[in-house]
C-alpha cells in the first residue's frame, strides 16, 4: 500500500511540474531604443532544459547549464556583443503559458545589470 502511494505522489509531482518544452517569446523594458524582444525554444528533459534563444540584437545563443525544479528554471546562455562575450544567467517561474525570468549580465559589456524578462508559449 505504502509503495503503491509513493508510486501515486511522484506521478502527481511529475505531471505538476512546469512543461515548458516549445517556443516562448519575451520582451523587457530597459533597452535604449525601448523594449528589447527575444524568443527563447525550450526543450525539457525530466529537470534538464536545454534549447536556444535568439534576438535580433545579440543573435542565437545555446542554452547552458539548464535546470527545471519544480517551476523555477534557470539556464545560461553566452552572448557576443560587438566583439565581446559575456555570460547571462536566467532565473524565473513558469505560471501556466507564462514566464517570468530576470537575467543577470556577468562580465562584458553590461556587467552587473539584471533585466526582467514576460514570455508568453507560442
Amino acid at each position: 500500500m505504502k509503495r503503491m502511494l509513493a508510486i501515486t505522489l511522484l506521478a502527481a509531482a511529475v505531471a505538476f511540474g512546469a512543461d515548458i518544452s516549445g517556443t516562448w517569446k519575451g520582451t523587457a523594458e530597459g533597452g535604449p531604443n525601448g523594449a528589447l524582444e527575444r524568443t527563447f525554444t525550450f526543450k525539457a528533459d525530466g529537470a534538464k532544459l536545454t534549447g536556444d534563444t535568439t534576438s535580433q540584437m545579440l543573435g542565437k545563443s545555446t542554452i547552458q547549464d539548464g535546470k527545471i525544479d519544480g517551476d523555477n528554471i534557470s539556464f545560461s546562455i553566452t552572448a557576443n556583443f560587438q566583439g565581446n562575450e559575456s555570460k547571462i544567467v536566467y532565473k524565473g517561474k513558469v505560471t501556466g503559458d507564462t514566464i517570468t525570468l530576470t537575467s543577470d549580465f556577468q562580465g562584458g559589456p553590461g556587467g552587473g545589470q539584471s533585466i526582467e524578462w514576460h514570455l508568453k508559449k507560442q
